[in-house]
């Protein structure tokens, strides 16, 4: 397959800001990251590239410096030797190519924390926002009975599905923005953006079992009250907030609703 190489000169304030960015390119098209450079196939590269360019002139601290054709090449076994295979704990192991979530950032080092200390046994698990498929893999492999994890990007399903096969668990993985219709959990894990966790809030409570936790990740100590007034809202109740650096993460757990006579 032929490549043609982006090159984005990026200077966020704020880290989120850059894998937010990172993550709308990714939906137009661009299925590597480097540094610098964004590669995307030639094949998409007419039908995208007018929507890249408003893209990337219209978020602050970014700027477009040129593109060019890469030579033909196995690009997949050249990004495969320039970036080993993730080791983690459990002896999970994760290809992250263009998803979110390699394991090592702040946001999913809490949740993976958080799940190496919790019981997950016969637990059903849902994962908002799966990226790479991590976090969905830990719970299944911890003892997770049922993990759905879902995405709104089409490469990260695929590379979540590719995850969970290299580590030989079974997780249903979906294209999707919101909480399935009729699934319960006992267990719903988010590290995505705070405004899409606050637009979910009210799915998230529907879909959790009595006594069951919400665990939200990927804000800052500015967002707590925010999303903790939208979780009370839907009966949920913050139990813990845990901090790695600047970044947060909210345990919530819903509580059962008592009928007033």
């Amino acid at each position: 397959m032929r490549y043609h190489c982006i090159h984005i000169k990026t200077d966020f304030a704020e880290e989120w800001q850059e894998d937010v960015f990172n993550q709308q390119l990714c939906e137009l098209g661009i299925d590597t990251i480097d540094g610098e450079d964004y590669y995307i196939p030639s094949e998409l590269l007419d039908a995208q590239w007018s929507n890249i360019q408003s893209q990337i002139s219209n978020t602050e601290g970014a700027t477009l410096l040129g593109i060019e054709e890469c030579p033909d090449e196995n690009w997949n076994a050249t990004w495969e030797a320039e970036h080993p295979v993730q080791e983690l704990p459990l002896g999970i192991r994760i290809i992250p190519h263009c998803a979110f979530g390699a394991g090592h950032h702040e946001t999913t080092s809490m949740m993976i924390e958080s799940l190496l200390a919790a019981d997950l046994s016969g637990k059903n698990v849902f994962d908002h926002g799966t990226g790479t498929g991590v976090l969905a893999i830990f719970a299944k492999r911890l003892g997770a009975q049922h993990v759905i994890a879902i995405d709104i990007d089409d490469k990260s399903v695929e590379n979540a599905k590719e995850n969970a096969a290299l580590n030989d668990e079974m997780i249903d993985v979906r294209l999707g923005s919101t909480p399935p219709e009729n699934e319960h959990f006992d267990l719903i894990v988010a590290n995505i953006h705070r405004n899409i966790l606050l637009a979910n809030m009210p799915a998230y409570a529907a879909c959790l079992v009595p006594q069951g936790e919400l665990w939200l990740s990927g804000f800052y100590e500015s967002d707590i009250p925010a999303l903790q007034e939208a979780a009370q809202h839907e009966g949920l109740t913050l139990t813990h907030v845990l901090a790695n650096g600047e970044w947060r993460l909210m345990k919530c757990r819903k509580e059962e609703r008592t009928l007033k006579i």
